[in-house]
């Protein structure tokens, strides 16, 4: 009978082939270093026709997964603005194209965030600043009629006043300067022969603008030359 403890148990050795075009440690293109090997002598790592190995994928012939990756980690690391080295093979030249191309895209696009960031913000701030306006408008109100010349509403209408200014919320309410289309709207022209221009002799709507932006035209008198 066979002595099954005495037989010795044989297993093929596993081995693993690794068929990334670019070393990950070196980040240098493989098929470089290949060359210069077949100059030198070494034998050609690349398996023969037939040996069974796996090829590289279809879709993905120069491994442009790898070289994604590798791409990746150099934006990283190239966040300080170091300059890209270049290219001395054509697959180098390719990859240094589409890291290039990637970072452009990538630098617009953070742009394009931003700018659209700070107009959603702005555009928040004025509607709730349009919303308060007929707020304001009764706090002018209340304030002309003497009704806030002291106590508490007085308090805090100067404090919603102050609280609105901190998000840009501006008055226009002057008078004697010159008419401005753009931020006047003339309801009544006195003539008047104390004025060399058109100006604005009263206000009867306090207008509001928001930085250089106007959310209201003031409603006002002109008084014109004679």
């Amino acid at each position: 009978m066979p002595h099954h403890g005495n037989e010795e148990e044989h297993s093929e050795p596993v081995s693993f082939r690794d068929n990334r075009k670019i070393d990950p440690e070196t980040g240098k293109v493989r098929g470089q270093g290949q060359q210069q090997d077949a100059g030198t002598g070494n034998p050609d790592p690349k398996p023969p026709a037939g040996t069974g190995q796996e090829p590289a994928p279809a879709g993905d012939p120069d491994g442009g997964v790898d070289a994604l990756a590798q791409a990746e980690a150099i934006l990283n690391e190239a966040g300080g603005g170091e300059e890209i080295p270049a290219a001395s093979t054509d697959v180098e030249a390719e990859l240094r194209n589409d890291l290039l191309r990637l970072q452009a895209e990538y630098v617009n696009y953070r742009k394009r965030v931003e700018r659209d960031r700070d107009v959603a913000r702005d555009m928040a701030v004025i509607g709730v600043l349009n919303s308060l306006m007929p707020v304001l408008d009764d706090i002018d109100a209340a304030r002309q009629h003497g009704d806030l010349a002291d106590g508490p509403f007085a308090a805090i209408s100067t404090k919603l006043e102050n609280a609105l200014k901190t998000y840009g919320l501006s008055r226009i309410d002057e008078t004697g300067v010159e008419f401005d289309p753009n931020i006047h709207e003339a309801l009544i022209q006195q003539p008047s022969a104390e004025v060399q221009f058109d100006s604005v002799s009263q206000i009867l709507r306090t207008g509001y603008k928001k930085g250089d932006r106007v959310l209201r035209a003031a409603q006002v008198i002109v008084a014109v030359p004679e």
